[in-house]
Formats: structure tokens, C-alpha cells, sequence
């Protein structure tokens, strides 16, 4: 069994969009007529470049080979360009290629991803939501009013769900870290309280953020935040540097949680090595794939750190989230993103009951892909999955911006504009 030919299909879910602006689905094909799917998450160049970058990966590094040699294969990609060190793009084309050898493998052995992984711990997955909108909410004011979260909160509670994350920390921009305006850390405190007098003790509080704060800014917002008991306080400063995360985890009380930036055990090992944070975050579509998860996992556990997969993304990701999930012991919880889009997309094999995901016994990832659905929806437009704002901090007045699904895209530049339109740059909460 040898790898052939290599698809990329470029999705986009409908409105309001959540999960972000496309999906970078890959399809691998071996020379016995197995198919594969795998995802790659985000990415810092367009869909069109990356659809290159990953056929460059698979060319150079996976045709032809056997997709049992993950290892092999997964030493290629990191150390080519004489590089052995972690590369966001690469490793994001290789993590999508890796998760449909995967998904190969278990075709071929009639057996769950799991089963390959040191098989079954968990038979079912604890899950947790974003807060969203209700149906007669106004989703423009819902992303910084505290009661309609704590409505969203109270209804998800009686779902099922026991864990609710939020994000109401102002924007992230590519400025880098920031100390908080005050507007922004009432608004937080707000949400929290309103939250947590929602949900009582039956489900946990996740507080969202995406890199947003300086150190002292960082500790001085979950000082602020930490009365109201949350389980975490995910990635509150920039990923690129893990040692600041130590002075987070120490001089304020909240657990840290981060990963989704980063890529491949070694920023990982980093984190762990100085207690930065104990609760982990890979998304696998960036990561490395499902075997560099799994090496993650094991880090974890020997300094006693959990994982919590991250979603922002397709049904294909969550699929190999919930592989991993099941196989390790140190599972804390995983995202989920419950649409009915992505459910279609995956021929409803995966669904959230109670708050809870079982975990599928069918070959493979345990989906099957709707392919014509996900051409059906093709991503023509000029943004990236994500995009970050350039303006900085409001410090006057209330930081109000996009939250929950990407804003509309301006058309596409003419021939008197040379970049991409910014008509996105305030990004959207996830």
C-alpha cells in the first residue's frame, strides 16, 4: 500500500460562519483505492498558496511512500530545508497530510484510529461550547453583553453541557501584547460573574483569550477574573515566547491554557519544562498531526498537565481530536463546534448528546466525508481563515468588535490595490 494522489478541497460554511472563514480539507488516495481525509487548521498564507505548500509536502516528502512511516515521514517534513525546528506553514501542510494517513491506516486494519493509538480509554468525551447567540439575540451587541452570554450560558446548561467558554477581553492585534483597558477588564469581571451566577456548579467557566495581553497585563486581568473560579485562562499572552507564560501561571491564579499557535513537541516541552502552563491545547491540523499529538499527550502526563484538543476549524479536525481523546488518560476536555453544517459534512457520524461525544468504532477517523457538500461550498474570497487587527487598543472608549463569525469581506482587490482588503481586520471572538 503506497501513497498515490493528493486533493485539497477549500470549504467555506455558511453564515454566520462558525469555525472560521474556510476549511482546508485534504483527500489522500493510496495505489489499492483507499481514501484518506485529513485537515490542515488555519495557516498564515492564503488557501490558493497553501494548496501548493501542501502538495510540495506531499510530493517531496509522502508520494509513494507507505503511510505507515508516520515517523519517517514526519522527520522529512521537520528537518527539510536543513530547518529541524518547528515551521508553522510546513508542519500545518503535514499535519493535515498526517491525519489522512491516519484515517488510511485504520481503513486498511478495519479498525478506529484509537485502536492504533495504545487503544481505548475514554468511551465517551467531554465537550465544551463556545457561547453563540441565541435565536433572538442581536448578534452584533451579544459578543460584549454580559446577560445575553449568561441566557446562552443557562440554555447550554440545560443542553447538557458542562463547560462554557467565553471571550470578552477586547481585541487581539498584531501589535502583540497589551495591557488591558479598564472598560475591558470590567467587561470581563461582568461576564464572569454573569456566567457563573447562570450556571451555578454545574458546568465549568473556560475564559477565552488569544494572546491579547502583555505580562503584567495578563496577570493583572486574571487577578481580576479569579474569583469567579474558571477553569482555565487560555493563551493570554502572545505564543512566541513560552517563558513569559511561567510569570503568568505564578503571579495570578487562573490555570493557564494554550497550543493552539504552537506546532510539534519541542514548543510544547517548553512550556512544560517551566510550568507555563498545565493545560495543553493542540489543535492537530497544526500541531504535527495525530502521532505528534500523541507524543504531546505524553509529555503532558509526565509533568501532570491535561489536554484539552482545540477547534476552530472543520468536522475533519474534530474527527482526529476525538481519536486522540479517547486513547489518552490525561484527557481534560474537548472543544467542539456543533452546526448543522458540520454534522452534514460528515454525514452526521459525530454528535454532541448531553455534552458528550461517543466515540465512534468505524475504521478509520469514523466519518464519512460528504465530498460533493464540501465542493459545494468552494472559498472564493481573499482573506485568510483568520486575521488579526491592526488597529491598537482603545483605551477611550469601548473596544467593540466582531465576534463568533468572520465579518464580510470587501471585494476583491483591483488592479490599483496590490495586497488583500482589510475589510476584516477586526477579527472575530472564537
Amino acid at each position: 500500500m503506497k501513497l498515490q494522489d493528493c486533493e485539497v478541497i477549500v470549504t467555506a460554511p455558511p453564515a454566520p460562519g462558525w469555525g472560521g472563514r474556510y476549511w482546508i480539507l485534504v483527500k489522500l488516495t493510496t495505489n489499492d483505492g483507499i481514501t484518506g481525509w485529513g485537515e490542515c487548521y488555519a495557516a498564515s498564507v492564503g488557501p490558493e498558496a497553501m494548496r501548493a505548500v501542501i502538495a510540495d509536502v506531499f510530493d517531496r516528502h509522502m508520494q509513494g511512500e507507505s503511510p505507515e512511516r508516520i515517523e519517517m515521514m514526519f522527520r522529512r517534513a521537520y528537518s527539510s530545508g536543513f530547518t529541524q525546528r518547528p515551521d508553522l506553514t510546513v508542519m500545518g501542510a503535514f499535519s493535515g497530510l498526517e491525519i489522512a494517513c491516519w484515517d488510511i491506516l485504520g481503513k486498511a486494519r478495519d479498525r478506529p484510529v484509537h485502536a492504533l493509538l495504545g487503544g481505548r480509554m475514554n468511551d465517551r468525551i467531554r465537550a465544551y461550547t463556545y457561547l453563540y447567540p441565541m435565536a433572538h439575540h442581536e448578534i452584533g451587541t451579544f459578543w460584549n453583553s454580559p446577560q445575553m452570554a449568561a441566557e446562552a450560558a443557562a440554555e447550554a446548561v440545560k443542553d447538557g453541557w458542562t463547560a462554557v467558554k467565553f471571550d470578552p477581553a477586547g481585541p487581539y492585534t498584531l501589535r502583540g501584547g497589551h495591557q488591558p483597558a479598564m472598560r475591558d477588564i470590567e467587561r470581563s469581571v461582568a461576564f464572569c460573574r454573569a456566567v457563573r451566577e447562570a450556571v451555578g456548579d454545574h458546568a465549568d467557566m473556560l475564559f477565552g483569550t488569544h494572546g491579547q495581553f502583555s505580562v503584567p497585563g495578563a496577570i493583572r486581568l486574571g487577578q481580576a477574573i479569579a474569583p469567579y473560579g474558571p477553569l482555565w485562562y487560555e493563551e493570554p499572552i502572545p505564543p512566541d515566547n513560552p517563558l513569559d507564560f511561567q510569570q503568568v501561571a505564578e503571579r495570578q491564579p487562573v490555570p493557564v491554557a494554550t497550543g493552539e499557535r504552537l506546532t510539534t513537541r519541542a514548543e510544547f516541552a517548553t512550556l512544560l519544562r517551566t510550568g507555563g502552563a498545565h493545560i495543553l491545547q493542540p489543535a492537530l491540523g497544526r500541531a504535527g498531526g495525530i502521532w505528534e499529538g500523541r507524543k504531546i499527550a505524553a509529555l503532558a502526563e509526565s509533568f501532570g498537565a491535561e489536554i484539552a484538543p482545540h477547534l476552530y476549524a472543520g468536522p475533519v479536525e474534530w474527527a482526529a481530536n476525538l481519536q486522540l481523546a479517547a486513547a489518552i488518560p490525561n484527557l481534560l476536555l474537548a472543544e467542539t463546534i456543533d452546526t448543522p453544517f458540520h454534522e452534514a459534512l460528515i454525514n452526521h457520524n459525530l454528535r454532541v448528546e448531553g455534552g458528550y461525544i461517543e466515540v465512534p468504532d468505524t475504521p478509520g477517523l469514523g466519518i464519512e466525508v460528504d465530498e460533493a457538500l464540501a465542493r459545494a461550498h468552494p472559498y472564493d474570497g481573499a482573506a485568510l481563515h483568520l486575521q488579526m487587527q491592526e488597529a491598537p487598543c482603545n483605551y477611550s472608549e469601548e473596544n467593540i468588535f466582531a465576534g463568533g463569525a468572520p465579518p464580510p469581506e470587501k471585494p476583491l482587490p483591483t488592479s490599483t490595490q496590490t495586497g488583500p482588503s482589510r475589510a476584516d481586520d477586526r477579527e472575530p471572538i472564537r
